[in-house]
């Protein structure tokens, strides 16, 4: 077997097994039915059977002949940008750390600003200003804030916020 179809094979195979923890993290939600009989476990069983259904077409596609319209081995494929990579990690670790502490909308909003640096940094943006970093904070809260008054508010879910009152 060439070892580009068991690259193929593998990536498949890794799909399949990042799915089946997903399950394994689904089973232990304590899932009563809510609205519409849908509960909290929904969602993760969806994700998990959703991935290990990519991981089974991605080895369909790599017996099948391998996957389509990749282009051949070449030069011109840029290397990692590590760097920015390390920045998306950070907000990703901070966010999850954080969460908790701080409260959900200051800790996706962190988070976004550190993905945002990460992103730009490996299109090849240099320093950062003080408006660019104001900017992506108040976008990240603008995108956090209705997504947590949405989850508290109108699905009477409970996520972690920094007052009392339930509004931040």
């Amino acid at each position: 077997m060439k070892k580009s179809k068991r690259s193929e094979i593998g990536l498949g195979a890794g799909a399949i097994g990042l799915g089946v923890l997903m399950a394994i993290g689904a089973v232990q939600i304590k899932s009563e039915a809510g609205y519409a009989g849908v509960g909290a476990g929904f969602l993760p069983w969806l994700m998990a059977a959703a991935m290990a259904l990519c991981g089974v077409l991605l080895i369909v596609q790599a017996t099948t002949g391998g996957f389509r319209a990749m282009p051949e081995g070449s030069d011109d494929i840029p290397p990692p940008h590590w760097v920015g990579m390390a920045w998306l990690s950070a907000g990703l670790l901070l966010n999850a750390a954080l969460i908790t502490h701080v409260g959900f909308i200051p800790s996706c909003s962190l988070l976004f600003v550190l993905a945002a640096r990460g992103f730009r940094l490996s299109m090849g943006a240099g320093r950062a200003t003080l408006a660019d970093w104001v900017r992506d904070v108040l976008i990240g809260a603008a995108l956090s804030a209705p997504v947590y008054w949405l989850f508290t508010k109108l699905l009477g879910l409970t996520l972690p916020g920094l007052t009392s009152s339930g509004w931040i």
